[in-house]
């Protein structure tokens, strides 16, 4: 086994970061290495546990008190695919956001790298509260995300092309 690296496409796109962190959950054997998969599962609604939810639904509510226009799915788009990882890069009136999904298929594990670079008082007020919980929240869709994929059965898993390039 080689020896562990890491890079992140959102640490290129973000390099001088207001905020990042990264996350890591196991995958089951045989799990789909298709990072933009992961992305589909980790972002879809029924990855979110009902108190994720109802976090979201409370900042649908409160961003517009600072002028931040209300999210929607397509901050989650992918924007490329390089290697491993599929990037998402939402640039925003109030703060830019990048996402890096990958799959270490060597080691079985999903990463989530998340940079933010905030934009004025905006991007602080918003993300000073969304920081606090970023973590816990990450974490839990991507378990939830794993677990729902098991369970619909490994015979169905995408798989990366070897040879991914850009996209």
């Amino acid at each position: 086994m080689s020896e562990p690296q890491f890079h992140s496409l959102a640490l290129d796109a973000i390099p001088e970061p207001d905020f990042a962190d990264v996350h890591v959950v196991p995958l089951p054997p045989g799990a789909s290495t298709d990072p933009q998969f992961w992305v589909g599962q980790i972002f879809n609604i029924a990855s979110a546990p009902a108190w994720v939810i109802a976090l979201m639904g409370v900042r649908q509510a409160m961003v517009g008190l600072i002028g931040v226009r209300p999210g929607t799915q397509q901050a989650f788009d992918v924007d490329r695919v390089v290697g491993e990882e599929a990037l998402i890069d939402t640039d925003d009136r109030h703060l830019r956001f990048c996402c890096g999904v990958a799959v270490d298929a060597e080691r079985s594990l999903l990463r989530v790298t998340t940079t933010v670079k905030l934009k004025g008082w905006r991007g602080e007020v918003y993300f000073t509260p969304v920081s606090l919980l970023h973590g816990p929240v990450v974490r839990s869709m991507m378990t939830k995300a794993v677990s729902r994929a098991q369970r619909r059965g490994r015979d169905r898993w995408p798989r990366a092309s070897p040879d991914r390039r850009a996209v």
